[in-house]
């Protein structure tokens, strides 16, 4: 277990309860699960605990065809069959033929390592408690070759979920969890400076002001994320745009320039537009 704790890193803005979580999931030797609605840094959590605490990183994305044996290891009987047919000496060691996984790998780390798990809710139901052996008892077995593996030092562990399906009460009951709430403004302030440090006060607050109008229309099918605030104020400033034209003519009768960047569909993209017509109607200027 490391005696340093997570605080954050220059390019990542963590919050006090968010450090909070990861510190608390070190100290209990847990997995420490975190949900919240994408581009909320679930992801890039990993890689900064891994940056904050100086530790080797293992990044296994996860898809709705993986299994959770891949993780520890696949073994290529294809490959075999086919140097045998070849003649290959190597068919004579089926060592040969064991594809590692990230979860071996990091088990393997000559020094505590940080695990991702990412998007664990892609997978089908029954993955996470798949994992469950392994990840407690710190080992698995290898079949083929007969071998057990046993993990160097215990990972911190960190699970990433967008809440596309229920995970599992026996995998819940062995992980810390928590849930990344979306930035406030004095947090987003916070995040864009990082990104763009030179940016004018007035522009950084008509900014926000505007993008966080957009994130309150209810009915919104997507809400525009941080990467897409970031992507829509890099946009503003190559195209030189003055902060009072994020203002409009109004509270909320303008749609802001460039909205592509924070609308993804065209029904959204549709009902800001409605939305905009109807409030004109009732509050010409």
């Amino acid at each position: 277990m490391t005696d340093k704790k997570f605080t954050g890193t220059s390019s990542y803005i963590a919050t006090d309860d968010l450090m909070m979580a990861v510190n608390a999931a070190v100290t209990l030797e847990r997995p420490i699960l975190v949900k919240g609605e994408p581009g909320t840094g679930k992801t890039q959590l990993a890689i900064e605990v891994a940056r904050s605490l100086g530790k080797p990183l293992y990044e296994w994305h996860i898809k709705s065809t993986t299994k959770a044996q891949q993780g520890l290891y696949e073994y290529d009987a294809v490959a075999r069959l086919r140097d045998s047919q070849l003649g290959d000496d190597r068919v004579h060691d089926i060592a040969n033929y064991i594809m590692r996984g990230k979860i071996w790998e990091a088990f393997e780390s000559e020094e505590q390592p940080v695990l991702l798990i990412d998007e664990i809710d892609k997978a089908d139901i029954e993955f996470p408690n798949d994992l469950l052996r392994e990840l407690d008892r710190m080992e698995f077995y290898v079949y083929e070759t007969k071998r057990l593996v046993e993990a160097r030092h215990r990972p911190i562990i960190v699970i990433t979920s967008n809440n596309e399906k229920e995970l599992p009460d026996a995998f819940l009951r062995r992980c810390f969890f928590h849930y990344i709430k979306f930035p406030d403004p004095d947090t987003m302030a916070e995040i864009v400076d990082v990104h763009f440090p030179d940016l004018k006060r007035q522009l950084l607050a008509e900014a926000l002001n505007a993008f966080y109008k957009v994130r309150d229309v209810r009915g919104l099918k997507k809400k525009p994320s941080t990467s897409e605030l970031l992507d829509w104020i890099k946009l503003l400033l190559a195209e030189d745009i003055p902060p009072e034209a994020l203002r409009g003519e109004g509270s909320r009768n303008a749609i802001p320039p460039l909205y592509g960047a924070l609308l993804k569909n065209e029904q959204d993209v549709h009902l800001f537009e409605q939305l905009v017509f109807l409030d004109r109607r009732t509050n010409p200027q």
